[in-house]
């Protein structure tokens, strides 16, 4: 018998038999695991099962390979956040989105941490001025630990690591403003909170979001993932719509 007993966000759920649910939780050491939970759908245990709520959970299976029957309790609810549109799409989102592009039991702990200090913002910020540059970082991060992160050290064209403003839409390299130039318009823009750390403003926030976006969906997200884009896509606009 195989046993894991674990802290885990929940990201995703989907129905299985007539009362039950395939969940598949986001763990600090294990990675995503997805288990069967009996009785998910019901009264009880679906407020518990919602995408950005923290379980402790049990894994138990015969062997590894064994898809495991896993038991939670609630330990952190975000059903008060969850009831406002703007956060919601948030937490929706980034959820979904590890649920579909990790590979399950494949240990990710720095964006384990990082998912969970997004959530903590989302639930804690007054606005989404407060939690949207680490939407931009852990969408940045995603791509990073499974093997497509942007080189944003250095340019493209001359190795100069001062006055980088952009990003190739092709390479992923970041380009100086020199260099950039001649190109100007099929370059993407770099914010700079993303190399000094500074506090960015809301165009700084819509860039990094367009930035990411474009990687992620060139690089990560398959053709069947269009909806999970669709709902991307309406959190920008929402999040245009609070810059405004």
């Amino acid at each position: 018998m195989v046993v894991v007993d674990t802290e885990a966000i929940v990201c995703a759920l989907r129905a299985h038999g007539e009362h039950g649910a395939i969940v598949r939780l986001f763990t600090p050491d294990e990675g995503l695991i997805a288990g069967y939970v009996r009785g998910a759908r019901g009264r009880r245990m679906r407020p518990i099962l919602m995408a950005g709520n923290v379980v402790a959970a049990e894994f138990r299976s015969r062997s590894e390979a064994q898809l495991p029957q896993v038991s939670v309790e609630l330990a952190h609810s975000r059903a008060a956040v969850l009831a406002e549109p703007l956060p919601s799409e948030a937490i929706s989102w980034t959820a979904t989105l590890l649920a579909i592009a990790l590979p399950e039991r494949q240990p990710y702990p720095r964006l384990y941490q990082l998912f969970s200090g997004l959530l903590d913002a989302i639930e804690a910020a007054p606005s989404a001025k407060g939690w949207a540059p680490s939407l931009v970082r852990f969408e940045l991060m995603l791509l990073s630990e499974l093997g497509f992160g942007l080189d944003l050290d250095s340019c493209a064209a001359t190795g100069s690591e001062e006055a980088l403003v952009a990003v190739s839409p092709r390479s992923g390299r970041a380009v100086s403003a020199a260099a950039a130039e001649p190109y100007r318009g099929k370059l993407l823009r770099l914010p700079p909170f993303l190399r000094d750390g500074g506090t960015p403003n809301w165009k700084d926030v819509l860039d990094g979001m367009a930035l990411s976006g474009h990687f992620l969906v060139r690089d990560l997200l398959p053709p069947s993932a269009q909806p999970l884009i669709e709902v991307r896509d309406r959190l920008v606009e929402r999040l245009k719509r609070a810059a405004d």
